[in-house]
């Protein structure tokens, strides 16, 4: 028997939904569809723990090619697994579950495992008929499900602390204690917002990991200094979506940038972050800016409708981007952040960065 959680089920539903559907489209900053951009399908590829299925068609069949064996299968079928597979996933309420119906379709054609081959990048690939150039390029996916829990697009590390020198007014023992021992749900903003209420400033010096400074330099020299900022801005403001924190730090232009002629310098180069961070960069990992296979995202929508991003329509991606995501605080304790602590006479303070999805 299969079992998975909504996540690992709602791959099976995109790949029964787009197989049934022949076409993707494309989606906007607001995740609804751009009539104007879709993309035919010409064949759906998925990489399983036995080998890779291919699905093309043939008029109203779908040709499945797995461990060299052929399946005939009626496209009809695949639309109706999938408005079924639908219907369980609203109702999904445990953590785990099995669809014995479901199973018994994916084994009809040699499928036995929910999710892709864990060495692959992609959750699924799909060879599209580019109606604009001409070409069939094979573009590479993650699934971001809106039936479960929000999905996180940056995880969080020690070393994505970043580190703020505590300058001004300074702090006596017995503030320090005070801030320190503040408990409230929101405690790491409210810490915040006492040093700063102390007539304190927090000055950025550098994140705890090395690599992540440089992956954040290589993208753009001034990345790890504006997200101190709105790090910050997320910590004393009553904004945590990103292209909310975004246009505050564009107002107040911490880093004086000349915006005489209106250009939108922070916007776009969170919006290049974000890109990266969605396409292979992580804190631990050097970054060299070569992108992994996967080259975009279908998003899973509510009702069941599937969306497009890809970094082949490179706007359309990072609008969606910073739309839909927010800075969230991670475990102050496992990653040992959101204290006043002393080094070489001198008081720091660290925030850390994570980022997630909003839906």
């Amino acid at each position: 028997m299969i079992k998975g959680n909504i996540g690992e089920w709602s791959e099976i539903y995109t790949l029964f939904k787009i197989i049934s559907d022949k076409k993707l489209f494309g989606g906007n900053s607001d995740i609804k569809k751009v009539e104007s951009l879709v993309f035919p399908i010409i064949k759906v590829l998925r990489d399983e723990s036995n080998g890779t299925f291919e699905y093309s068609y043939d008029n109203d069949i779908v040709v499945v090619s797995g461990n060299k064996e052929q399946f005939r299968i009626p496209l009809s079928k695949f639309k109706e697994l999938a408005s079924q597979l639908l219907e369980y996933l609203k109702a999904f309420s445990e953590t785990t579950s099995s669809f014995p119906d479901i199973e018994l379709f994916l084994n009809s054609f040699s499928c036995y495992s929910l999710k892709a081959k864990s060495s692959v990048k992609s959750d699924i690939r799909i060879v599209i008929h580019d109606l604009r150039t001409g070409t069939t390029p094979e573009l590479g996916f993650s699934i971001k499900s809106q039936l479960g829990k929000p999905a996180t697009l940056f995880n969080s590390s020690q070393g994505s602390n970043f580190i703020y020198k505590i300058g001004g007014n300074q702090l006596s023992q017995e503030q320090i204690d005070e801030i320190n021992t503040l408990n409230s749900k929101s405690k790491i903003q409210d810490r915040v917002k006492m040093i700063i209420a102390n007539k304190a400033t927090l000055d950025f010096q550098k994140t705890e990991g090395t690599i992540f400074q440089n992956n954040l330099t290589l993208i753009d020299s001034l990345l790890p200094k504006i997200l101190s900022e709105i790090i910050l801005s997320f910590s004393t403001s009553k904004f945590n979506k990103l292209i909310d924190l975004v246009n505050l730090i564009e107002k107040l232009n911490p880093l004086s940038f000349d915006v005489s002629s209106n250009h939108k310098f922070y916007n776009y180069k969170i919006k290049r972050l974000l890109s990266d961070i969605a396409l292979g960069m992580v804190p631990k990992t050097v970054w060299t800016g070569q992108l992994d296979s996967t080259g975009g995202y279908l998003v899973v929508k509510e009702d069941g409708e599937i969306i497009c991003y890809h970094i082949y329509n490179r706007n359309e991606f990072e609008d969606y981007l910073l739309a839909n995501t927010k800075i969230i605080n991670p475990s102050s304790t496992r990653l040992k952040f959101g204290k006043i602590y002393e080094e070489n006479g001198e008081l720091y303070f660290k925030l850390n960065l994570q980022i997630r999805f909003i839906k």
